[in-house]
């Protein structure tokens, strides 16, 4: 059965036909793709991912590498750092990233709740942008959520 994504999980790494999980309290590895992680994931909460991609791109307008709401009730949204075809797109939850920054090699640095810390061979501008789009996102999330309320 593969992963299911939690409230620990903070980041989905690709090693070729497996992947590495990096959780708050653990590391692991599977043997599922990261894709085969999420999609799976969408599916138990409802969705596919293409249809939370559809989702995603309708709620704030991003239609290449949009985030993917993996579990709303959990604010568990994943944030792409290339586009989901590429073998070398790794994802982040955005409830567990605690701040970013360009380091002095020029890679981004992102430090997760449990100080853990990631080096990313990424553009800081992109992965900012990604970052923000999330944010986007779960900002649409709660917004609807008020709405309905009323």
């Amino acid at each position: 059965m593969p992963y299911i994504i939690n409230e620990n999980t903070i980041a989905l790494l690709p090693l070729g036909k497996k992947t590495k999980i990096l959780e708050l309290g653990r590391t692991l590895e599977v043997k599922e793709t990261v894709m085969k992680i999420i999609d799976y994931n969408c599916c138990l909460n409802g969705s596919t991912l293409e249809g939370r991609r559809k989702g995603s791109s309708y709620l704030i307008g991003a239609s290449y590498k949009p985030p993917i709401i993996v579990n709303e009730l959990k604010r568990i949204i994943l944030i792409p750092t290339h586009s989901s075809k590429n073998p070398n797109c790794s994802w982040f939850i955005l409830e567990n990233i605690s701040k970013y920054y360009l380091n002095e090699q020029h890679q981004v640095t992102v430090i997760f709740k449990n100080d853990q810390k990631i080096n990313l061979n990424l553009c800081y501008t992109n992965f900012d942008k990604q970052f923000f789009r999330a944010m986007r996102l779960e900002s649409a999330l709660r917004g609807q959520k008020h709405t309905k309320n009323l």
